[in-house]
């Protein structure tokens, strides 16, 4: 009930275009990270499994159209970890192909000791001077990390400091560490069939003032394999959305403790069909309900 009275509030503030908005937004949506102030377009870039490439130079440079595709579409967050294979040096061989855009880059330590060795090694991978982002991966060690994290960013070696979780995973502990710690974000899976953090995580983030980064949108594409013998219902179009993957996203996104969500795509059409979904009108507390009912109807 606390996540549909905010949202009502988030409307009532302007921050959302109400369903039927005469008209639609042409912008990307933006947020704002609560504890700063600073403005993230709401739709990011995940690479796991579709960046780890390795030194194939073919898909290296595929990769580089992806997120070429995104930025150009108005995307920012792009997110990685070394647990992803070689998804890092493929970020950063993109990055270089395209002359060090203007990205927010967001990665993590996933390691149960050297965590400073780590960070180094991805910073280069990636080639930048530093992270925006750091997040102890899966609560890895985070009682050794975090400390870590904290004291980068108070040398100015780092700007914000994270956790995360995934599918469903360690909520509790996870909301343990956001009434204790300082963190800037936190990361775990949310979608429209996985909506238990609505209960207590997402509220707390509101309370806490702690940006959120949602991952697994589609649950590693198995959602969308789910839908796609579905059509898209007509009163998609009352949302602007043109796709079932735009409609998930519009879902996701219009949750207002949401900051960011990162789908991962190998297909460049793909990543400017998903910064699209912060275009348009966007879905009221009513619509969410609808789309929730009817994908949890369908799969």
């Amino acid at each position: 009930m606390l996540a549909v009275l905010a949202f009502g509030a988030v409307r009532a503030s302007g921050a959302l275009p109400p369903t039927g908005a005469p008209e639609a937004r042409t912008t990307p949506l933006i947020r704002k990270i609560p504890s700063t102030g600073e403005q993230l377009p709401v739709i990011g870039l995940g690479s796991w499994i579709t960046f780890n490439v390795g030194d194939d130079v073919a898909a290296r440079n595929q990769c580089t159209e992806v997120v070429r595709a995104f930025v150009s579409a108005g995307g920012r967050v792009i997110d990685s970890s070394p647990m992803y294979g070689s998804s890092q040096e493929t970020i950063g061989y993109a990055l270089g192909k395209l002359a060090h855009p203007n990205v927010f880059s967001a990665d993590k330590v996933w390691t149960s000791s050297q965590g400073a060795g780590q960070i180094e090694e991805s910073r280069r991978h990636w080639g930048v001077p530093r992270f925006d982002l750091l997040q102890v991966h899966n609560l890895l060690g985070w009682d050794d990390h975090l400390p870590l994290l904290f004291s980068m960013k108070k040398a100015g070696h780092l700007r914000y400091v994270g956790v995360t979780t995934s599918h469903g995973r360690r909520l509790e502990e996870l909301e343990q560490i956001m009434r204790k710690e300082p963190l800037d974000f936190i990361q775990l899976t949310y979608n429209p069939i996985e909506r238990e953090p609505e209960q207590r995580i997402l509220p707390l983030a509101m309370q806490r003032r702690i940006a959120v980064i949602i991952n697994r949108p589609f649950n590693q594409g198995e959602l969308l394999d789910d839908l796609a013998s579905h059509p898209l219902p007509n009163w998609a179009r009352d949302v602007d959305a043109r796709s079932w993957a735009q409609l998930i996203l519009k879902f996701i996104i219009t949750h207002p403790a949401v900051t960011c969500v990162i789908p991962a795509t190998s297909v460049p059409s793909h990543a400017r069909e998903n910064v699209d979904a912060a275009r348009g009108r966007m879905p009221d507390a009513a619509m969410r309900k609808r789309i929730a009912d009817t994908i949890a109807s369908l799969v």
